[in-house]
């Protein structure tokens, strides 16, 4: 049933990206040209009902798949660290067109040009597991 329920929440995210147009290039080099309110307007509603959905949930008292409640520890800032993180993920986001969840549904579109980069994705995700430990976290 789990799997189920994961698979349809796949696909509202699919058609949401799809129809709000958060999967077009054009779009995402709008954003990073400052030509276009349209990202920076879908990512803020973004933010604003993460913030509600979480609040909803401590409030509720929703409990993950783990049988313990939903809660948040805010993380520290480190301005270089986050600098540095924030740069890496913008550049990626500007020349391929699209950050991870959109990946997916790009693929699921039928561009299977994605499937380099997802595969690119996973092996520099794998590939930060390894190093962890000896960057300067």
């Amino acid at each position: 049933m789990r799997l189920i329920s994961f698979f349809a929440v796949g696909i509202v995210f699919g058609i949401v990206m799809t129809k709000s147009e958060a999967i077009s290039w054009f779009r995402i080099h709008e954003m990073f040209r400052f030509e276009s309110f349209h990202m920076f307007g879908i990512i803020g509603v973004a933010v604003v009902l993460g913030i509600l959905g979480i609040w909803a949930m401590k409030q509720f008292k929703v409990r993950t798949l783990r049988d313990t409640l939903v809660s948040y520890t805010p993380m520290n800032l480190n301005v270089k660290r986050h600098l540095m993180a924030g740069t890496a993920f913008g550049l990626g986001w500007a020349l391929l067109g699209a950050c991870p969840g959109p990946m997916f549904v790009m693929l699921g579109h039928g561009f299977w040009i994605f499937t380099i980069i997802i595969l690119g994705a996973t092996l520099g995700t794998f590939t930060y597991g390894v190093v962890r430990g000896r960057l300067p976290h």
